[in-house]
């Protein structure tokens, strides 16, 4: 069983509603395998991994990096190169000046002056404001664009024509936030790997997902769901739809899944 977090299985307010929480024992507790799967970096997992007691596996940064939240360990890494890192920079900045930046690293984030932080970033201590020099001096797992007031959909699109040889762009906050990793590496190659690794076969895993960065992984999934509250593309694409993130929704599938 593979679920996102923000937006789907996670409450609005970021919370694991008591529910879901014992709906996703009910999993393990049967023996089957449970795999989070996210766009949150490693360091924003330690609350849901303690809400969770310390059960399952994280895919996080949509697909870079793996986490195992038994032992809150990064296990395995697929990180843009440097190089490539300050070509995309280059690309974005030349075409679309407007935009800002941040990196997500293996250990911590980096970000330019003018990138607005959210609430959970502006608490972190190792949070770097830095140049762009600095930004792409070293490899990452994942970059981030933020453009003050296009469409998301439209600057991703914008992003995917300009770099998309480069990198894999996607999108999942509602904001005009694009989100990059290396090229190839999303949800579903992950997953997949994953899945290959423990002899589990597509057509067995159950996914959950809201957003168009859970796009790959529902349609490598042999049954999908959407949340109710899910983005138009989301809804279109999935076998199912369950209640809203907020009407513990995922959990209701898992009740009747695993009775």
């Amino acid at each position: 069983m593979a679920t996102d977090l923000d937006g789907t299985a996670l409450r609005t307010d970021g919370t694991v509603s008591p529910r879901t929480a014992a709906a996703f024992a009910k999993v393990e507790d049967a023996g089957a395998m449970l795999v989070f799967v996210t766009g949150r970096p490693p360091r924003w997992m330690g609350g849901v991994a303690g809400a969770l007691r310390h059960r399952g596996l994280a895919i996080c940064a949509n697909g870079a990096l793996i986490y195992d939240l038994h032992t809150e360990r990064i296990v395995e890494s697929h990180l843009i190169d440097a190089e490539v890192l300050e070509e995309v920079v280059a690309q974005l900045r030349a075409n679309v000046p407007e935009l800002a930046f941040s990196v997500e690293y293996e250990g911590g984030f980096a970000h330019e002056s003018d990138f607005p932080l959210g609430s959970w970033d502006r608490k972190a201590v190792q949070g770097l404001d830095a140049g762009c020099e600095t930004l792409t001096g070293r490899p990452c797992a994942k970059l981030l664009a933020l453009h003050p007031e296009m469409d998301p959909d439209t600057l991703h699109a914008t992003v995917q024509g300009l770099v998309g040889h480069l990198v894999t762009a996607t999108h999942s906050s509602g904001r005009s936030l694009i989100e990059m990793s290396a090229h190839g590496v999303t949800k579903a190659t992950a997953l997949a790997t994953l899945a290959e690794r423990h002899e589990i076969k597509a057509s067995e895993v159950v996914a959950f997902g809201d957003m168009p960065n859970d796009l790959p992984m529902l349609s490598w999934a042999g049954t999908s769901y959407a949340v109710a509250n899910a983005h138009p593309g989301v809804l279109a694409a999935v076998d199912h739809v369950t209640e809203a993130n907020d009407d513990d929704g995922v959990a209701r599938v898992l009740e009747e899944l695993y009775r």
